[in-house]
């Protein structure tokens, strides 16, 4: 008989700490062009091995090979690769308005920049994203306004949101993007109740669901996953795993699950493991997610397999918990880098191109942020009335509102 022993707490721990040297060997990657692309209507248990390996367009040439090559016009891949350069050099402006006091906070995307921007591509105006704080890309490639995004940060008295919210917090019902809460999670069934309102009501738009590795261990997540598994409405079900959940590693809430991918099988949802820095796997697998649910057929998770390269926020220092040289090792590499080389090799882009492309780009993001800045920051200009905290959220304002609001002096 096996002999008895006093339980232990068993913590997982990552297996490099700063100083170490970067390892990835864990991280198992296919060839390009490597894992099969079955029909959208494949019934799940058919494609279960598609949550064990990544989905890859790109080869380390810069050529899109394999079944998920969708074969996306050069002009739509220059948009794309604009849309990822708009987000970066947006962050770099931004991260340092935050050093400088102009904004309280900030949170960057660098390294993620191909995961909302061509997902977003796939989508149709009216369907609903509900997005985390890592996913401005979203905004940036439908369209939204720099400068709004700018106030919004600068919580001025241009802000869309009067103030309601923190820094990067966006919101915009007409671009397709839900408001953003801090308290990560709660955005998945909030997405799934809005695919099923609109399943109820012969809606034919969709809700995509946003959420990082450390919040799949919260039981939002598991709870969403059980109404979108019973009544299979359209909602493409999103995982960004970049690796690190605010300064824990992803084994905290993966614990003891191969993938976060296979954590749909249990619930009989197709799963996708797609390679996050890859533009053309992201906007292939999304079309796909996108195809399966305007045919009726349900729901489905993607994971999107990627590495934080900066920190969590302005507030974290990530040199703390992981090696410096840690980012430069991630072996899918730079997502800007990877379509600038692919549409090097197509023979439309070039390096003179795109330093000319960052220097207009920037150019554009400068001007923004000085009309931005023109109205107020953090400590200076104009901001949003003490008003606005009264307004918007009663069809009829109760007297008890309307006496506070005198008391203020409005």
């Amino acid at each position: 008989m096996t002999e008895e022993r006093a339980p232990s707490l068993h913590v997982p721990a990552p297996s490099i700490r700063p100083g170490d040297d970067p390892d990835f060997s864990h991280v198992s990657i296919p060839r390009a062009g490597e894992v099969d692309r079955p029909d959208p209507a494949t019934p799940p248990e058919e494609m279960r091995d598609l949550a064990f390996s990544i989905i890859r367009v790109l080869n380390r040439k810069g050529e899109a090979v394999g079944p998920w090559a969708s074969g996306l016009d050069s002009e739509t891949l220059l948009q794309g690769l604009r849309d990822m350069m708009k987000l970066r050099i947006y962050d770099a402006r931004m991260m340092t308005a935050q050093r400088q006091g102009k904004t309280s906070f900030y949170m960057q995307h660098l390294g993620e920049e191909a995961i909302s921007c061509a997902f977003q591509r796939a989508l149709r105006k009216g369907d609903m994203n509900f997005p985390t704080y890592r996913q401005a890309g979203l905004l940036i490639a439908s369209g939204y306004p720099l400068v709004k995004m700018m106030n919004q940060v600068y919580s001025n008295d241009g802000d869309p949101v009067r103030g309601r919210q923190l820094p990067v917090f966006y919101s915009s019902k007409e671009h397709g993007f839900f408001s953003i809460s801090g308290n990560l999670a709660t955005q998945y069934p909030q997405a799934v109740g809005w695919a099923m309102a609109a399943a109820i009501k012969g809606d034919k738009r969709l809700a995509a669901a946003w959420i990082g590795d450390g919040s799949t261990a919260e039981s939002d997540f598991h709870g969403a996953l059980v109404f979108a598994s019973t009544y299979k409405p359209p909602v493409i079900l999103n995982i960004v795993n970049n690796q690190w959940a605010i300064s824990t590693f992803q084994g905290i809430a993966r614990g003891g699950a191969g993938t976060f991918a296979a954590r749909g099988h249990g619930f009989g949802l197709p799963a996708l493991r797609v390679d996050g820095n890859d533009y053309l796997a992201v906007h292939a697998a999304a079309t796909w997610a996108t195809e399966r649910a305007r045919a009726d057929l349900g729901p489905t998770i993607i994971e999107f397999v990627t590495y934080r390269a900066g920190g969590h926020s302005t507030s974290d220092d990530p040199s703390a918990y992981r090696p410096k040289e840690e980012g430069t090792a991630w072996p899918l590499g730079d997502p800007i880098l990877r379509l600038k080389t692919h549409l090097i090799a197509l023979g439309v882009w070039s390096e003179e191109r795109h330093t000319q492309a960052e220097a207009e780009i920037k150019a554009e993001v400068v001007a923004a942020q000085k009309e931005a800045e023109a109205i107020g920051t953090l400590h200076s200009g104009r901001r949003p009335t003490p008003r606005d905290m009264f307004e918007d959220v009663f069809a009829e304002m109760p007297p008890h509102l309307i006496r506070q609001r005198h008391e203020v002096g409005y």
